[in-house]
């Protein structure tokens, strides 16, 4: 690391902490990591679905100071790791978005974040699940594609501190949230994840927002079955629909549809 830093200053490095999110290298490798001053280390976790949920405050408690967190490869596993019979379900798919509010909440620490593996061949692949696959004439995002879209066209320029009513932990109650202003449009954007077979109001307080627009946007990624997934034949099974709803005071309520993962775009200056 001191040789490539003294030939190239400028540049910085990845370092891997291993393969599995936990365990004594991970352990060992993460503590000498920090000790050299690593830029940035690269966690990878792939693991079933409720691991992601379960772990939605991984990064609560990381130092703030010091090595940042690459969130390098990971997807949630319905059957085992690597196994040809996983699926790009619908369960799977609302986990990782669970997880991701925890990333955002944590975007201090955590800088970057990339699902993993990307494309495959639905007759020629090496590992499943992917993000996108395809034949020699089409293709179709699964799921997980769409919760990794909604992210990435609903970024902020800020970090907005999220706080449960008696004071719930973020994922209590199968409600997950992360919040971030976007200074550039005037919106606030507010992500969360509905994982309940029931439909779920919640209302929103945004305290010391000004200018409040009188119509928000919320796109929303859903299904009742948590087994449904894509298809070449389906490319749309499970899509993303966008709606407006109406904003008449700081106080805005919303409805969540069950097992949903919803991006409502509100807006209002702070």
């Amino acid at each position: 690391m001191k040789a490539v830093k003294a030939k190239y200053p400028t540049i910085n490095i990845v370092s891997s902490a291993g393969p599995a999110p936990d365990g004594p290298l991970f352990d060992m490798a993460t503590k000498r990591l920090r000790e050299l001053k690593a830029e940035v280390i690269d966690e990878h976790y792939y693991a079933k679905p409720e691991w992601f949920r379960q772990n939605v405050g991984r990064y609560d408690n990381y130092p703030t100071t010091g090595s940042k967190i690459f969130a390098g490869e990971y997807a949630a596993q319905t059957v085992a790791i690597g196994s040809p019979d996983n699926k790009n379900s619908w369960d799977a798919a609302i986990s990782e978005a669970a997880f991701m509010t925890g990333l955002e909440r944590n975007a201090d620490k955590v800088i970057m974040a990339s699902y993993a593996p990307l494309f495959a061949h639905v007759e020629a692949w090496q590992w499943t699940p992917d993000m996108i696959w395809f034949d020699n004439l089409k293709s179709y995002g699964t799921p997980n594609y769409y919760v990794q879209k909604m992210y990435s066209t609903n970024p902020g320029t800020t970090m907005l501190p999220v706080q449960r009513g008696d004071n719930a932990k973020n994922g209590q109650d199968n409600l997950f949230s992360s919040a971030v202003a976007d200074d550039k449009t005037g919106e606030i954007i507010v992500k969360l994840v509905n994982y309940s077979t029931e439909a779920r109001p919640v209302t929103i307080n945004l305290q010391g927002v000004k200018k409040l627009g009188k119509a928000g946007r919320a796109i929303v990624l859903a299904s009742n079955d948590l087994n449904a997934v894509n298809s070449l034949e389906q490319p749309m099974n499970v899509a993303p629909k966008e709606e407006k709803f109406k904003v008449s005071s700081a106080n805005v309520s919303y409805t969540l549809a069950p097992n949903s993962f919803t991006v409502l775009r509100i807006p209002g200056k702070r």
